[in-house]
């Protein structure tokens, strides 16, 4: 099938446009940081949006365009309308929130909590020249990212774009540790002020029925000393990654979920779950994916001892792919 080639286009400069948002972010050290990742951010959202919205409207480029009516010999405007050009006489596009309108008035839709954590991005993008790199709104405009991009694969994969997100790592790294000793005091600015008063009403609008989009995603870490290395349980998932290690009070935070938990919950969620042989045979295959599911040895020495396991809460990605999702459940 021939893929229109604005379309995919639009697709593939917003992945590269987010790419470099992330890329750029994870400099160790660039002093235009936060600024900089929501200005290539915000723009890899509009040129996702404006590709969807192309596909919905059957590829009509008017639908990316103001328009502006056409003027009779009279003077008077008529009910034709015609691009609205720029100063080399290209037409002008509409921005990110009209475009997000023309997908609601398509029947697209579009999460408040995505439109509410879009909007704290793009005041921050449209206020960069006010701010600098102050320590203590780092933690804050970091929490909007780690937001920023788990929606943006998340609709990647909502609204089935015709992207491989396989061959791309969409990730921020963690707050950097910071010597106390050289730390210098940061000025807030009254802008800056201002700006965080906007997150935070932004946050505490979030729609918690909404568990797909979040405005901000929290970050805590703690840090405890130990002289034990085989304390912790180490996790790696990919062979060049960075190792994790996990205590045991880390575990239920990672692996909430209990076999009774699953099995409760599923009827809730999907119109034709029957606890049967293909649940079974599922259910074997994802106690085999330790990323998915933790096995708890009541005796980790002994080879027979009695055995619990918890599952991540990304057993539901799993088990969306084969039974049919209720109404509202996405």
């Amino acid at each position: 099938m021939k893929v229109n080639k604005t379309y995919k286009s639009l697709l593939e400069k917003s992945i590269s446009s987010m790419l470099s948002a992330i890329e750029l972010y994870n400099k160790p050290n660039f002093q235009y940081r936060e600024e900089t990742f929501a200005i290539l951010a915000v723009n890899a959202w509009e040129l996702l949006f404006k590709a969807q919205l192309l596909k919905v409207s059957k590829y009509k480029m008017a639908s990316l365009y103001e328009l502006e009516s056409v003027l009779n010999k009279n003077g008077q405007a008529s009910t034709r309308k015609k691009p609205k050009t720029n100063r080399s006489g290209n037409p002008v596009t509409i921005g990110i929130f009209d475009v997000i309108n023309r997908l609601k008035n398509n029947k697209i839709k579009v999460s408040q909590n995505l439109v509410k954590s879009i909007e704290s991005i793009v005041e921050l993008r449209d206020n960069a020249i006010h701010f600098h790199n102050s320590e203590p709104i780092t933690k804050e405009l970091q929490e909007l990212g780690f937001a920023c991009i788990k929606n943006y694969m998340h609709i990647i994969k909502e609204w089935k774009l015709d992207i491989d997100l396989s061959k791309y790592n969409f990730y921020l790294m963690p707050l950097a540790y910071v010597d106390s000793k050289i730390s210098a005091d940061s000025i807030i600015t009254e802008e800056v002020e201002k700006y965080i008063d906007f997150i935070k009403n932004r946050v505490k609008e979030t729609d918690n029925n909404d568990t797909q989009y979040d405005v901000a995603i929290s970050i805590d870490i703690n840090f405890r000393k130990s002289n034990n290395f085989e304390e912790g349980l180490p996790i790696k998932y990919d062979s060049n990654g960075v190792p994790i290690y996990m205590s045991e009070t880390n575990i239920r935070e990672r692996f909430p979920l209990l076999y009774n938990d699953i099995v409760s919950k599923a009827p809730s969620r999907y119109s034709n779950f029957k606890r049967n042989k293909q649940f079974n045979s599922q259910m074997k295959k994802i106690k085999a994916n330790n990323k998915i599911c933790f096995t708890r040895k009541l005796d980790p020495g002994a080879k027979n001892s009695q055995k619990k396991e918890f599952y991540s809460s990304n057993i539901w990605q799993i088990l969306d792919k084969i039974y049919d999702i209720k109404q509202g459940k996405i």
